[in-house]
């Protein structure tokens, strides 16, 4: 069954203004809330970064129905594995099956300003799926002695699980670690807009060659995408939303260093609007925005995570109430 989730944008929101966004989200028929986990914005000005854990837990207990997670975390360098894994077996606890941990291999901004060293992208890799395979044996044993090139426990216990085990979606923008996540996920994180062929000749080949290499298929891992919507009555407004994000049109090589948010909202502000909202479905034509969403459906996607831009959070949710969320259930004939 496909299903729809809301983008708690922590970059963009103080804690409670979020908990209020993410409640309402629950309340107007969103499926799951995802909270990515920064140290820093990618602004200055204007931007906030709470902590995702305890924020989570927050939620889960002004909720009853969503699921809940981070899009994503990365548990390598500001977290050790171990922590991770009793976070959120604790969350699991508070929230049986609605719990979702999301992570990824992490951004210098993140991780550098508190004198983290950034490695190179191959270490990176080696840490991300050294703590993958740390996080599943600690949820699954007990009195674990783990010897890693990177991480080490000694008889490590973590005494409080849920009786189902909170499943791991896995981040990756190329073939290597979309291939780990095929292999060790429960499910695939990829973000929207970066043209077709990315996602069908790219990222999904490899995702499945991953998953075949344990006996799986797709069908087995739940395939989400953060689709980046800027939908409103008012199209000028729409591309206008946009621009505090304009970090994301950045291209690898604009960005590739850059750990100050000053500097990077710098970069970001330069950009025309027309530049900005190149990463995003904009429109005011509710028939055009979902028939745009659903190109990702057609190519596999099953769990439509839906990041919207603009400072009137509530505005977007109950436009989408109204607009959006009716014409894609009765497409996917919920």
């Amino acid at each position: 069954m496909l299903q729809f989730g809301y983008k708690a944008s922590a970059e963009q929101f103080a804690p409670r203004e979020l908990m209020d966004y993410s409640i309402m989200a629950e309340k107007v028929g969103f499926d799951s809330v995802f909270i990515s986990d920064h140290l820093q914005p990618w602004r200055h000005t204007g931007g906030h970064a709470p902590a995702a854990l305890p924020w989570l837990g927050a939620l889960i207990e002004r909720t009853e129905r969503v699921k809940v997670g981070t899009s994503v975390l990365t548990p390598t360098f500001r977290y050790h594995p171990g922590v991770v894994a009793h976070a959120f077996a604790t969350l699991g606890c508070l929230a049986p099956g609605r719990v979702i941990l999301g992570i990824g291999s992490g951004e210098a901004m993140n991780e550098a300003p508190l004198g983290i060293p950034w490695p190179d992208g191959k270490e990176r890799f080696a840490r991300f799926k050294e703590s993958i395979l740390l996080i599943q044996e600690l949820w699954a044993g007990e009195r674990v002695t783990f010897e890693g090139n990177h991480y080490r426990t000694e008889q490590a216990t973590i005494y409080d699980r849920p009786e189902d085990r909170v499943p791991i979606y896995i981040a990756a923008s190329g073939p290597a670690a979309t291939r780990l996540a095929g292999r060790l996920g429960d499910g695939f994180i990829c973000t929207s807009g970066k043209g077709r062929a990315l996602y069908t000749e790219t990222l999904l080949p490899a995702l499945a060659e991953g998953a075949e290499k344990e006996g799986r298929t797709l069908d087995d891992l739940d395939l989400m995408i953060e689709v980046k919507v800027s939908f409103d009555t008012d199209k000028q407004k729409a591309l206008e939303d946009t621009r505090f994000w304009g970090a994301l049109a950045l291209s690898s090589e604009e960005k590739t260093g850059v750990e100050d948010p000053m500097e990077m909202e710098r970069l970001a502000d330069a950009l025309p609007v027309e530049r900005t909202a190149s990463r995003w479905i904009v429109s005011d034509d509710p028939d055009e925005h979902v028939e745009k969403i659903w190109e990702y459906v057609d190519m596999g996607f099953k769990h439509l995570v839906f990041h919207a831009p603009g400072p009137d959070q509530e505005r977007f949710l109950s436009l989408y109430q109204q607009h959006i969320l009716p014409k894609l259930h009765e497409r996917a004939g919920r």
